[in-house]
């Protein structure tokens, strides 16, 4: 029998873990695309357009620019439009985003279009978690929020892959365009897609929430639409000046000082620039833009593993010890790059620092920055904290997508990894003295390790 009790519960069950997961796929997909596209683009860009460094580094940093717009704004396009129609909305705006990016005549028309998409990825960065936690049954909600931060890692390698493609072609325009295809298909998957139940209960439809709570029996789904009303009265106690209270002083300091030790180590330096940084290294582009693709490969891989094994190996070990591998490999680089010449031997070593890079960025802060703020908040202030930790992320990405060619023009690419290595030492006293082992423990246990180690300090 496939559906329990005869009821076919099972089936809507699985048709809503189904609709979740493509939500996953093609929102996180979309959101590491056009993330990583760029970096292989821009070597052939730049020149066609007579882009200098400057300019270069504006193409880049418009993304930045419209995702943090989009970011401080997804919730309340999120909370006004529903979960659904902002989703469709977003689907939209990636589709003519890259086709505008495709087709762009000049810099103007490619900023513009670079903008356009951060907008997208901002408000999607609010929205597709959101959307998959409160759709999902709570069996496998943890599992299906994190397979949107997997799927940013695949969309990331799936652009180093397209580029390296059209590599040989010396094009540019085909891999910014190609984004328009995950983005087509996700506005169509979501026009059958059903609203988020929380979203339904809290405008007052609670007959078109429990429809939409697939999978549950009549008590379940009652059980379930309690539990939001008491959590929607919960959060409407806190205001945003509720979150200078002292008592929220340690969490927040913990998940502010994650998002920004997470930029501040470099990792979008690399995924933004690694082909820029590389093509000396091999004297083409189309060998930097290969090298890239073994990148993105560790970089999926390793969060792959990182999100299967969390649970059991512990968030505090696995950050703390990811960030002493993320610095080794800094030092690394920084002495590789000071050798007289960085051909042959001395390259290969090069990509290897890098994918040891990224494979212990991914397995620690990569996947810490999201974990942290969706535990060490009380549930109530959980959105507005978290908004906090996000806003720090795209903010200081920005500003790193802004200066990376800069620094290596100023310091060189030895000392642009050393100021990375700087950082990432002081993030790990940071973390090491604030850090509280956060899995299997209830919020009140995390909070009261939090403010004993703040109190220590």
């Amino acid at each position: 029998m496939t559906a329990r009790d005869g009821t076919g519960q099972d089936v809507r069950r699985g048709r809503g873990i189904g609709l979740a997961t493509t939500v996953a796929a093609a929102g996180g997909l979309l959101f590491g695309y056009d993330t990583g596209v760029i970096s292989g683009a821009l070597l052939f860009l730049a020149p066609e357009f007579g882009l200098g460094e400057a300019g270069s580094q504006a193409v880049v940093a418009a993304l930045l620019a419209g995702a943090l717009v989009g970011a401080l704004a997804g919730g309340a396009i999120t909370d006004a439009l529903g979960r659904r129609r902002t989703l469709m909305g977003v689907a939209a705006v990636f589709l003519v985003g890259a086709v505008l990016s495709g087709l762009a005549p000049g810099t103007g028309v490619l900023i513009t279009a670079r903008v356009v998409l951060g907008l997208a990825i901002g408000v999607s960065s609010v929205c597709v978690p959101l959307y998959i936690a409160e759709i999902a049954p709570k069996e496998s909600r943890g599992r299906l929020v994190s397979m949107n931060q997997l799927l940013i890692t695949v969309g990331i390698l799936l652009s180093y892959l397209v580029n390296s493609v059209f590599a040989a072609s010396g094009s540019w325009r085909w891999p910014l365009a190609l984004a328009a295809v995950p983005a087509l298909a996700m506005l169509v998957g979501l026009v059958r897609a059903q609203e988020s139940p929380r979203w339904l209960v809290l405008r007052g439809r609670v007959d078109e929430a429990r429809d939409a709570l697939v999978g549950r029996t009549p008590a379940e789904a009652e059980a379930e639409i309690a539990e939001i009303r008491d959590a929607a009265r919960e959060e409407a106690r806190w205001s945003w000046a509720d979150l200078r209270r002292p008592a929220l002083r340690p969490a927040l300091t913990l998940g502010i000082g994650v998002a920004a030790v997470n930029q501040l180590v470099g990792v979008n330096a690399v995924i933004y620039y690694a082909p820029t940084i590389l093509a000396g290294v091999f004297g083409s582009d189309t060998g930097a833009i290969l090298a890239t693709v073994g990148i993105g490969l560790v970089n999926t891989v390793v969060t792959a593993v990182a999100l299967a094994r969390i649970d059991s190996w512990g968030r505090r070990p696995l950050l703390l010890g990811g960030l002493a591998v993320v610095v080794a490999a800094l030092v690394a680089l920084v002495v590789l790059f000071l050798l007289p010449s960085q051909g042959g031997v001395v390259g290969v070593l090069i990509v290897v620092a890098l994918c040891v890079y990224i494979a212990a960025f991914a397995a620690s802060l990569g996947i810490a920055i999201w974990l942290v703020n969706s535990e060490v908040f009380p549930t109530a202030v959980r959105g507005k904290a978290g908004g906090l930790g996000a806003t720090t992320h795209w903010g200081l990405d920005l500003v790193i997508a802004s200066t990376t060619l800069t620094l290596i023009t100023t310091l060189g690419e030895s000392g642009l990894f050393a100021v990375f290595a700087v950082i990432g030492v002081a993030g790990f006293v940071f973390l090491y003295r604030l850090m509280p082992e956060t899995k299997g423990r209830s919020l009140e246990e995390i909070d009261a390790s939090l403010q004993a180690r703040a109190g220590q300090t």
